[in-house]
């Protein structure tokens, strides 16, 4: 589990293709390594990855085609940058929220718009997950723990404040810029705790809908 609040900014060292796998290497810039070991996890932009071999400032992991597919990992090149976390502990300050490091989805990033000193980025989700994403609710995006000023539709607002932007990779974000996205895991885990004994039978992950709602008691308009 992780916080969402990013330690670190390091940079992709190795892309070795392993057969459909890959090992990768990150450089950990001024992520302290000391207390890591062998089978720790670390999120790099959001995806939890777990440690099998380090040493100074750099790590190396294997990634797995399901993750190469669903996430932007994928798509690095070397000298990348990347957001890094490591994993929380019982006395770390959850500080953002709490943080699975397992990517729902790839979102866009549509708009930026200049906002005093912070920055406004409104970022286009998949449809799927548009129904996870509530104004004023938690959002992971590359592993960066953020609050959603707006939504509409499928597309969610952000406001970034300085320090933030110095922080992580979103200086960098222009509109077309793909990123991975979490939902806030009470969303999900309450979804599927609404649809009761039905979350057995096939096809129950199909989500909530208006005949769901009704059955669990709560009043939907027909309007």
């Amino acid at each position: 589990m992780f916080t969402g609040i990013i330690q670190a900014v390091g940079s992709i060292t190795v892309l070795e293709n392993r057969g459909g796998d890959m090992r990768i290497g990150i450089n950990t810039g001024a992520l302290p390594m000391d207390d890591v070991r062998i089978g720790d996890s670390i999120a790099v932009s959001g995806v939890c990855l777990t440690v099998v071999e380090s040493g100074g400032n750099a790590f190396y992991a294997d990634v797995s085609g399901e993750t190469l597919d669903r996430t932007m990992l994928g798509s690095l090149a070397v000298h990348d940058v990347v957001n890094l976390e490591k994993a929380l502990t019982l006395e770390t300050r959850l500080g953002g929220h709490l943080v699975s490091g397992h990517v729902d989805g790839i979102g866009a990033v549509t708009a930026r718009r200049e906002d005093s000193r912070s920055v406004r980025f409104t970022i286009k989700a998949p449809d799927e997950l548009a129904r996870y994403i509530a104004t004023k609710g938690s959002i992971c995006v590359d592993g960066v723990s953020l609050t959603v000023n707006a939504v509409e539709g499928s597309a969610f607002e952000l406001n970034i404040v300085p320090h933030t932007l110095d922080a992580t990779t979103m200086k960098a974000y222009r509109p077309g810029r793909q990123v991975n996205l979490e939902v806030d895991l009470v969303a999900r885990y309450l979804e599927r705790l609404l649809l009761g004994e039905a979350a057995a039978q096939p096809g129950a992950g199909e989500g909530i809908t208006r005949e769901m709602l009704e059955s669990c008691g709560f009043p939907v308009s027909r309007k």
